[in-house]
Parts: structure tokens; sequence; C-alpha cells
């Protein structure tokens, strides 16, 4: 499994991009089962705070969702997201992000690259030109951004062409939830923050990113979207934390300090807030999955403190209940 599909699996600030960018409409999906949720319980005296591992783009026959989700979304008075879906959907944030890639040495983006990198760039821009026309890009205006910016473009593609679709996104079908049910939402994190940690990343590290979202071009990239997707549809915490943290935590340990570790760090006191508010008033945590997994998730650093934790999955075995993992 590649290292930065983490990246793209935490970051909500991609779907600001990806809402008009899917490059294929999702083919229609026959119905299955709901999905096994990646959900736990975090109590004190008073209050209850939900914890739900989200994947930021979905199928349509990824819904309906659990019970076990419909119950604590019911349970809980308010949401909490990455970003607020105020923000989310401000098309401001969109424009700051294409600003914050837009190249400022001069150079077109093909003068930084390998010759391989760069013709397998050319490739892929030629052979997506009506994808890339419906979110507003010529092949040639790729060569005006960042790399990372272009890695991004070529990964929410390739995932619409595989059915997953931004809109359909766990996230965003639960602020529509909170929505209309008038239920107040608010974000963990700012978009300004979130497009910072992409920007942050040092040039091998985002030719890196290019280079594995040309990969998902080829058969066997489409093979590993799909396992996380289908480990996630499974509730498997453990194959999701192999895949999405535990490499990217040997490989590249600054950047898995500063995409997953110090998120988390931060996120714990605004939750833990919420569980010591007086008062009954519980909260729904939506956040990407690879946030609440591991011995640095949000659910062990809240086990960690005292908390009482509990995973809430009525399809899954009472021994895998306990841990995040």
């Amino acid at each position: 499994m590649r290292v930065f599909k983490p990246i793209f699996a935490g970051l909500v600030v991609a779907l600001t991009f990806a809402s008009s960018a899917n490059a294929a409409s999702p083919k229609p999906a026959k119905a299955e089962a709901p999905p096994v949720p990646l959900l736990w319980k975090v109590s004190d005296a008073d209050n209850d705070l939900y914890l739900l591992g989200s994947f930021h783009l979905l199928k349509t026959g990824d819904y309906p969702l659990s019970s076990d989700i419909d119950d604590a979304f019911a349970d809980a008075e308010e949401l909490v997201f990455e970003l607020s879906p105020a923000e989310i959907g401000s098309p401001d944030l969109a424009m700051k992000m294409a600003q914050a890639a837009a190249r400022t040495n001069g150079k077109a983006l093909y003068t930084d690259l390998p010759p391989m990198t760069a013709a397998q760039l050319d490739e892929w821009a030629s052979a997506n030109v009506e994808n890339l026309a419906r979110i507003g890009l010529q092949p040639r205006l790729l060569q005006v951004f960042d790399a990372w910016f272009v890695g991004l473009t070529i990964t929410i593609v390739e995932m619409g062409k595989q059915g997953l679709d931004p809109m359909l996104g766990l996230d965003r079908h639960m602020a529509g939830k909170a929505k209309d049910a008038s239920k107040p939402t608010e974000g963990l994190e700012l978009g300004a923050e979130q497009i910072a940690f992409f920007d942050a990343m040092s040039a091998s590290e985002q030719l890196q990113f290019l280079d594995e979202a040309l990969s998902m071009s080829s058969g066997d990239g489409a093979k590993e979207v799909e396992t996380l997707h289908k480990a996630w549809r499974e509730g498997d915490a453990d194959a999701l934390w192999r895949a999405m943290t535990q490499e990217m935590r040997k490989e590249y340990p600054q950047l898995y300090k500063r995409i997953i570790v110090a998120r988390n760090d931060a996120w714990v006191p605004k939750l833990e807030r919420r569980l010591k508010r007086e008062g009954t008033a519980d909260t729904l945590a939506v956040v990407g999955a690879a946030h609440l997994l591991g011995e640095d998730g949000v659910v062990e650093k809240l086990r960690a403190k005292g908390y009482t934790v509990e995973r809430i999955c009525s399809a899954c075995p009472s021994d895998s209940k306990a841990g995040a993992k």
C-alpha cells in the first residue's frame, strides 16, 4: 500500500476542490448490506462523545448506513467535523487552495520533474482532456500548479472513475443530515490549516505524491483504492490502520507527525471540552478514519485520559469492540 493514501484519506480540504471534480459520474450500484461502522463511544459522568471514522468519497451502494450510526446521530445534540460544513461549502476555500498551489517561480511544473514523471503526466493529461474540462482545467494549466495540487487533481479524477464520489462522502452525508435536523455543526480546524498541510510538503514528498497519483490509472493503483474502500466498508480497523498510517509512520515519520499526530493532539482537548461540559450535551464527531486508529489515534488518546471507551458495532464480534485497532 502506498504511503500517501492517508494524506488523501485524512484531509477534508481535498473535497472543496473535489466537489466539482467528479470526473466520471458514478455508476448506479446494486443494494448492499450497510457498511460496518468505525464508531466509538467515549463517556464521562455527564456526556457522550461519538467518534465516527469517515471515508471522504463513497459510492451509492454505501448507503443506507448502519442503524448504529443512525442511533448515534439521534442521540447527539451537535456534530463536529474536520472542517465546518459552512466553510467546506464556501467557494472561497477552493480559491485559496488554488492560490496556495500556484507556482511562483515563473517556471512550468515539468521543469522540476524527472523526465519519466513529466512524460507520464503529459500522457495522463492527454487521456483525460474531457475529465479535466469538467473541472474547468485544460491540460496545459496543470503546469502552473505545484506537484501536490496536480497529484490531488489526478487522485480525485481517478477515484471518480471508480465510482467514488466526494458528494457521497460520509462527511457531506452527515452534514446534510445535521442541517435537515437543525443540529448545530462546528469544525475542529480551519481550511487554511488543511491547505498548509499540503503546501508544507517537501519537494521529494510532492514528487512521490504525484508519482503515486499517476500510478492510480493502472490496474494496481485501482486495486489499492478498492482495498481501502473494502476495508472501510467491512469496518476492519486493523487493516485500515496498517494501510493508512503504519507504513506512513515508518517511511515518512516527519510527515506522519505533521499530518496525523499533530492534528490529533490539537483535536483531543477540543473534544475533551465537550465531554466536560456541565449538563447533558452529546456530540458526534465525524473525522477521517486514519485519525481514530492506532496508538496515536484519537480513540486511544482519550482512553489514556481515563474515559470509558467502547466500540459501537452491532455487526462486530464482541472481542473487537474494545480497542481502536
